[in-house]
């Protein structure tokens, strides 16, 4: 009994020194390191009561969707879906998980978060971190130079789940693309297009999209005297400012990357800039930027942009943010950030940005890093963050009470007597062959009132009643739940009549 005392004490200290780790928000591997030792100890645990003790959990940082919050991912997804058609994309579909060598050295930084799996017959295999990847891989492999596509899958990320905040380690992403040699700036002001419409669509909320080019942030790094071997890790830096405030990211440039002070200053001048087109005008006049000739290359891009998204009516939704940095290595060129935004509690005050819901930007170089002979296939793209946008739909409802309806059931079939269930599974069956969506209660002499009660309970909006004169006189009694108003359907009319009550289509797909 000593023994298994000390052991419980060990897992007792190891449970606190995991905690203390996660507050002090140590890093990945550090934490995961100190977590197996936890569960070693714990295993051991279980061992000596002779049975190991079986947690039933979904793993860290995923979770289960009931039928409600499937329905409201399902009608979120349908949104998305309609737009991505409506610009003509089409879709396709990759391996969840890749050859490691496949996801190495695209993410920057975050490439520490890709999922390793274990030796599969000579085969080192991660699982996919985004959807931007495999698809410039599948654009190399299949040798195409010209697609417009959507995706939408489960993407996997070995981070620190915040639950609440809708980050998780197995998500979704919503991508489109537009991979091909086209006049500037065109292709990406369409996907910024895209982007709006789907989140003015799905009502969440006022937005703002944040847009900057990666060839102006170089350019800002070489005129601010970044050394060339720090751009990719300042800039990854950068891309912290919507989350913490200019000391802490200078901090970090300096104490932890080695960046002189004054030059952190200079680029503190710059990033904490932000506007619309006069802006980028103004910076076309900068003293320093343009003698820069990258700057200069993305600030007339972004200028020739804005008049495009002035055409499509959508220029008081993007703001010119010189802080948006994108920490992703492949980016090339222009680069967007849509963010929710918290308005202002007093007069006078800025609305702030609560939360990314959508991402993207121009990729020129991610193709011919996969092509034998370095070919380039010009990308741009964008994805939506669909988990942060199910977590408010979610809340939403919550708040509201609304209730939500988790199937499409058109009508109930239903009897008023006994006996009569073969005569509701022939109905229902011809109903299913018609192509009506309908259902019955699985009782050979279900009570009337219960089976009115389900369609209720359902939301169910129509009762087909069948009973002994109803069968005699040729008919189905068809009853509204809603109204409860009742009239009698020729049985050979009863499909064209719930069709047009419930609004489908004549046609069966």
């Amino acid at each position: 009994m000593a023994d298994r005392a000390a052991l419980e004490e060990l897992v007792r200290l190891q449970g606190a020194h995991v905690r203390g780790l996660k507050e002090q928000k140590a890093s990945a591997e550090q934490i995961e390191e100190e977590v197996t030792k936890l569960l070693k100890l714990k295993a051991q645990l279980g061992q000596d009561e002779g049975k190991q003790k079986f947690v039933l959990k979904t793993p860290k940082g995923t979770r289960d969707y009931s039928p409600r919050q499937m329905a409201v991912r399902e009608k979120v997804f349908d949104v998305i879906i309609r737009c991505f058609k409506r610009h003509g994309a089409e879709v396709i579909d990759t391996p969840v998980f890749e050859l490691k060598e496949t996801l190495t050295g695209k993410y920057g930084e975050d490439s520490k978060l890709i999922y390793d799996l274990k030796d599969q017959g000579g085969e080192l295999l991660s699982l996919r971190y985004d959807l931007t990847v495999p698809f410039a891989r599948y654009l190399a492999m299949n040798k195409l130079t010209n697609i417009k596509r959507y995706h939408i899958a489960k993407v996997y990320r070995r981070d620190n789940p915040a639950m609440t905040r809708g980050r998780y380690r197995e998500f979704y992403q919503c991508d489109f693309d537009i991979a091909g040699q086209f006049d500037p700036m065109i292709p990406d002001a369409e996907c910024l297009k895209i982007m709006c419409e789907i989140l003015s669509s799905l009502q969440i909320g006022n937005f703002l999209v944040k847009v900057n080019d990666r060839r102006i942030l170089d350019g800002m790094f070489a005129v601010c005297g970044v050394p060339d071997s720090k751009f990719r890790t300042i800039c990854s830096s950068v891309d912290k400012l919507d989350k913490v405030s200019w000391e802490e990211v200078k901090n970090e440039m300096v104490g932890e990357k080695g960046l002189a002070p004054e030059v952190a200053d200079r680029i503190g001048d710059y990033v904490q800039q932000h506007g619309g087109v006069s802006l980028v005008e103004q910076l076309l006049q900068d003293p320093k930027l343009s003698q820069n000739k990258q700057a200069v290359e993305g600030l007339g891009d972004l200028k020739l942009l804005f008049e495009y998204l002035i055409l499509f009516g959508i220029d008081d939704k993007i703001s010119f943010d010189l802080s948006l940095a994108r920490g992703l290595d492949y980016y090339t060129g222009v680069i967007y950030e849509a963010v929710l935004l918290q308005m202002p509690t007093q007069a006078g005050e800025e609305p702030l940005g609560v939360g990314s819901i959508a991402a993207g930007g121009r990729y020129d170089g991610l193709v011919g890093m996969f092509d034998p002979k370095g070919r380039k296939v010009p990308c741009v793209g964008l994805s939506i963050g669909v988990e942060r946008i199910f977590s408010i739909v979610e809340q939403r409802l919550e708040a509201s009470e609304e209730k939500v309806r988790t199937t499409e059931t058109q009508v109930l079939v239903a009897s008023a007597q006994k006996k009569l269930l073969e005569e509701r599974l022939k109905l229902v069956s011809e109903l299913w062959d018609a192509g009506i969506k309908a259902e019955l209660l699985y009782k050979k002499n279900p009570k009337l009132l219960n089976q009115l009660q389900y369609c209720e309970e359902a939301g169910i909006p129509l009762v087909a009643i069948i009973g002994e004169q109803e069968l005699k006189d040729g008919v189905i009694k068809l009853r509204s739940v809603a109204s409860r108003e009742e009239v009698d359907v020729r049985r050979e009319d009863l499909v064209e009549e719930i069709r047009r009550r419930t609004n489908q289509p004549l046609s069966i797909c």
